[in-house]
């Protein structure tokens, strides 16, 4: 059976995330992987996770939190010289239950895929957005 395509891991991964299958998508990454948010999101967020367990604790509390996602599409997948690195641009959208606010973010995402398993996952969003949606209501808002 030939290996997964990078594109192939990625709709597994969509498939695994909209169905919030928090350990599914902890088994897409290899047992040393490693996901590293570029920019600092809301308090209590890592920047870094190391190792497959890591990524999996995570996934339980994303998945368990009030963000409900909806949607969720690699926009363009770029692949780069070397064969296990791409570049792929998405977009999300989500609701957060406890305050019915939408958000729709988008962002680049560097992962490194080696023999259908996630190696290296670099995210590169905006936390601001984030922050807006899960926050308080602004006066006036």
């Amino acid at each position: 059976m030939p290996s997964a395509t990078p594109a192939d891991v990625l709709t597994r991964r969509r498939h695994l995330m909209l169905n919030g299958d928090a350990d599914g998508l902890a088994d897409l990454f290899a047992p040393g992987a490693v996901i590293e948010f570029s920019f600092h999101g809301p308090p209590g967020t890592p920047v870094r996770l190391d190792g497959q367990e890591a990524i999996r604790e995570y996934s339980r509390q994303v998945m368990a939190s009030p963000l409900r996602l909806e949607d969720y599409e690699v926009t363009e997948l770029y692949q780069t010289q070397d064969p296990e690195v791409v570049i792929a641009e998405m977009w999300a959208k989500a609701t957060v239950t406890t305050t019915g606010r939408s958000i729709t973010a988008t962002s680049i995402q560097i992962l490194r895929i080696r023999e259908g398993h996630i190696v290296l996952f670099r995210d590169f969003a905006d936390p601001r957005v984030l922050e807006e949606v899960i926050g308080e209501p602004r006066p006036g808002s």
